[in-house]
């Protein structure tokens, strides 16, 4: 036992070095698919239902091991699809609390998928370090970003856009 104990300082020595690689290898972040307009927790619209299937399908081969989503309904039913697709929780943060749910984020390996909002996404995307470019208008629901560790502790930033509704047929 005297031994065990004095060889637990060593083991944490050798293994610090690993912990601080976990990072993800990818960062996804969207904002919810089409909401109805009316209540206070809106569920996705039929459209809405439709995009979060093929945002699924864009994201299916990307290693996904962690999906994330705010407590609200339309940005858990956007994050579902690609849920069940991989056999993963949808894990929820609080959208107010933007620092914890990265430091969370990047204490993780494998790729992430974060659901948001407009007003929540580009925060996201800054303090991951991407570059989040323009405002998210309230009638946009396509933008989908890939965060990526590059050389020298750099973010590279892609904005992709997740397929339209009416390519779900």
């Amino acid at each position: 036992m005297k031994r065990l104990l004095h060889s637990l300082p060593l083991a944490a020595a050798l293994l610090a070095p690993l912990a601080a690689l976990a990072e993800p290898s990818a960062i996804y972040l969207v904002r919810h698919a089409e909401k109805a307009a009316t209540g206070k927790d809106p569920e996705l619209t039929a459209e809405g239902q439709a995009r979060a299937r093929n945002i699924a399908a864009i994201l299916q081969h990307t290693g996904i091991t962690h999906v994330f989503s705010t407590p609200y309904v339309r940005t858990r039913q956007t994050a579902q699809p690609l849920a069940q697709r991989n056999a993963l929780a949808v894990e929820t943060y609080d959208p107010r609390e933007p620092k914890a749910l990265v430091d969370r984020v990047r204490a993780l390996s494998g790729a992430v998928l974060v659901v948001g909002h407009s007003n929540t996404v580009l925060e996201l995307v800054r303090l991951f370090g991407g570059t989040p470019g323009a405002d998210i208008a309230d009638d946009e629901y396509d933008r989908l970003y890939q965060l990526a560790p590059a050389a020298g502790g750099a973010v590279a930033t892609v904005r992709l856009t997740s397929l339209p509704p009416s390519a779900a047929h």
